[in-house]
C-alpha cells in the first residue's frame, strides 16, 4: 500500500523562521512515519506566490498535492494541520481534504492545536516550560492573528487556562478580538510596567516582525512603550517550542491510529 503524510501550514515567506518553526514540526512528524513518503503543504496563496516570484523557491497547495497523490496511486493519506485554532485557514483544508473522501482508501486531518480541553492544557504546559522566571510588575503579551470565525473564542480562553495556571500572561490578536487595546487596560490595571511580547503564531514572520515587534509607530511595540510600558521582544515562533513540536506529532500520529483501527 503506498501511504503519504501530508503536513499543511499556513506558510512563510521569511527563511530563518521557516527552518525553525515549519520545518521542525515537518521534521519532527516525518521522523515518526516510516513507510510513508513525505510531502508539504501551505495555505496561502499569497506567500506561495510571493516565494516562487522572489526566490524561484515553489510549494503546492494542498489540492494541488492531494491531485498529484491520488494519480500517482497512493491510497493511504494522513493530512496533518500546523494551524493554531479551528479558524478559516483549516476548515478549507477541511473541506479540500472532504473532496477526497472518496478518492483514496483512507484519508484523515489531523487537528489543529487549540481543539480539545486537553489541547489548551498541553498548550499551557509547553508554553510554560519555554517561559524564563518574570519579575512581579512584569506579563507577557501574545500576538495572536486573530479571525471572524467562530473560532474566535480560542484566544480568551487560552488566556484564561494560562492566568489559571499562574502564567502572567495576556492574549491579543491582530485582526479580532480582544485587540491590544483590550489588553493595555487589563496591564494597567494591574499595574503592570515591563511587558514580554512574544508572537502565539507558528512562525515569527511578518505580524511579529513588523506588527508586533518593528519601531513603526503603529506596531505593538511601539504603541505599548508610548503608553510607558518597558518592552521587550521575544520573535520566537511557536513551532520553535520542542513540545509544540511534539504535539502536532501526537495529533499526527492520532490520525494514523484512527487508520490502523479501520482494518480491526
Amino acid at each position: 500500500m503506498k501511504k503519504a503524510i501530508l503536513v499543511v501550514s499556513f506558510g512563510t515567506s521569511y527563511h530563518e523562521t521557516r527552518k525553525k518553526t515549519i520545518d521542525a514540526c515537518e521534521n519532527k512528524i516525518k521522523e515518526n512515519f516510516e513507510g510513508y513518503d513525505f510531502y508539504r503543504a501551505f495555505t496561502s496563496g499569497m506567500i506561495i506566490n510571493k516565494l516562487r516570484k522572489r526566490d524561484n523557491f515553489s510549494i503546492d497547495n494542498p489540492i494541488e498535492v492531494l491531485e498529484k497523490l491520488y494519480n500517482d496511486g497512493y491510497e493511504e493519506v494522513v493530512v496533518q494541520s500546523l494551524h493554531i485554532i479551528c479558524g478559516d485557514e483549516y476548515n478549507k483544508l477541511k473541506d479540500m481534504v472532504m473532496q477526497y473522501k472518496d478518492k483514496f482508501d483512507k484519508i484523515s486531518l489531523g487537528r489543529p492545536l487549540l481543539t480539545y480541553i486537553n489541547d489548551y492544557k498541553e498548550t499551557v504546559e509547553a508554553v510554560k516550560k519555554d517561559l524564563e522566571k518574570m519579575d512581579i510588575d512584569e506579563a507577557i503579551v501574545f500576538m495572536g492573528h486573530g479571525t471572524e470565525h467562530e473560532s474566535h473564542a480560542s484566544y480568551p480562553a487560552i488566556e484564561y487556562m494560562l492566568r489559571d495556571n499562574d502564567i502572567n500572561a495576556f492574549v491579543g490578536t491582530v485582526e479580532g478580538y480582544p485587540e491590544l487595546e483590550q489588553v493595555i487596560k487589563k496591564l494597567k490595571n494591574r499595574n503592570i510596567k515591563t511587558v514580554d511580547l512574544i508572537p502565539f503564531m507558528l512562525v515569527a514572520g511578518d505580524h511579529a516582525i513588523n506588527d508586533m515587534a518593528s519601531d513603526e509607530e503603529d506596531s505593538w511595540k511601539s504603541i505599548l512603550e508610548n503608553e510607558g510600558f518597558n518592552v521587550k521582544v521575544h520573535l520566537k515562533g511557536l513551532g520553535e517550542n520542542k513540545y509544540i513540536q511534539e504535539k502536532f506529532k501526537n495529533h499526527a500520529l492520532d490520525c494514523k491510529r484512527e487508520l490502523e483501527e479501520v482494518n480491526i
